[in-house]
């Protein structure tokens, strides 16, 4: 089933549409992304896979509609854009009786999975391995060098379908490659073996006055509090550290979360005291591209916004 626009790789080739029709398989399209509209296809058409993405998934797992539908035929629910946290991927298999798979890659090139018979630990953990045996993959620090397995650092890669270069873009080209034609994924992940863990664009790196703490780990934390729906760590500016992390939340129907709550509920997780959020913002939803990505930098403008009103609001006597 084809449910996000349709000139995106990811949901044109990877495997995609293409890849249906050259195995001869159906493609259906979705004419929307409700969960009615989805899901009737899914039972009329034995739909087998899925190819979603982490808001669409989190709406569809949190539906109460989900069991007037017989979802038997439904086999595999893929999810690309961002990695899908563990916690949504074992519900994914517990409610839909289906197998989650990751795909992690970018248009310019380089395409990882998760292998449908993987273990546990890398179907429900990894960003997956690549597909081609000739894709090359290298995890460097801030100076290039690469740094070894089970260690942080920036995913950069090169192979046969990975692009040598943006036309006529000299400076765009400077930036985005290193020398030997290795292309930078501007994401932080940690390799073992051939699979790979991601944990958030480079960019997507809260700097909380030197201590650096990763989104996508505290957002998948988050995720596990039995009232969230949808959550996001996103950088606040502060006049003494420089970051802070704010929390941007969105409750399920009939809950709230206060933020000693999530505050209480974190520090059980045993996580160290600087990554901990230091405001907590809740939405009735988070605002998403068209593709279905959540739009952070729409969120960081709405915080500082909030955060210039307070400091302008009279003070009381």
């Amino acid at each position: 089933m084809a449910i996000l626009p349709l000139g995106h790789n990811y949901n044109l080739a990877s495997p995609g549409m293409l890849g249906t029709f050259y195995y001869g398989g159906t493609v259906v399209i979705a004419p929307g992304t409700g969960v009615d509209e989805v899901f009737s296809l899914v039972q009329r058409e034995r739909v087998t896979v899925i190819a979603a993405v982490v808001p669409l998934i989190t709406t569809w797992l949190n539906s109460e509609v989900l069991s007037a539908y017989d979802l038997s035929s439904l086999a595999v629910v893929q999810n690309g854009g961002a990695r899908l946290a563990p916690e949504l991927r074992r519900r994914l298999r517990q409610q839909l009786s289906c197998t989650p798979q990751e795909i992690y890659g970018t248009a310019e090139g380089l395409i990882n999975m998760t292998h449908l018979d993987d273990p546990d630990e890398l179907l429900l953990e990894s960003s997956g391995a690549p597909v081609c045996d000739e894709d090359e993959i290298m995890v460097i620090d801030d100076a290039g060098g690469e740094v070894a397995d089970g260690e942080a650092g920036e995913l950069v890669t090169r192979g046969p379908y990975t692009i040598r270069g943006y036309y006529n873009a000299p400076d765009k080209n400077a930036e985005a490659f290193l020398p030997g034609g290795w292309y930078r994924m501007g994401d932080v992940v940690r390799r073992r073996g051939r699979y790979v863990y991601t944990e958030g664009r480079r960019k997507d790196m809260i700097n909380r006055g030197g201590e650096k703490i990763s989104c996508e780990e505290i957002e998948s934390l988050i995720l596990g509090h039995p009232s969230v729906k949808s959550a996001v760590l996103v950088g606040m500016p502060d006049p003494v550290f420089g970051e802070k992390a704010c929390a941007c939340v969105v409750t399920l129907p009939g809950e709230t979360l206060a933020f000693a709550d999530l505050i209480a509920f974190l520090r059980e997780r045993q996580i160290a005291s600087f990554k901990l959020p230091e405001r907590l913002e809740l939405f009735r939803e988070l605002p998403v591209s068209p593709v279905g990505k959540i739009l952070k930098r729409q969120l960081r403008e709405t915080i500082v916004e909030r955060l210039t009103h307070e400091r302008a609001a009279p003070t009381k006597a």
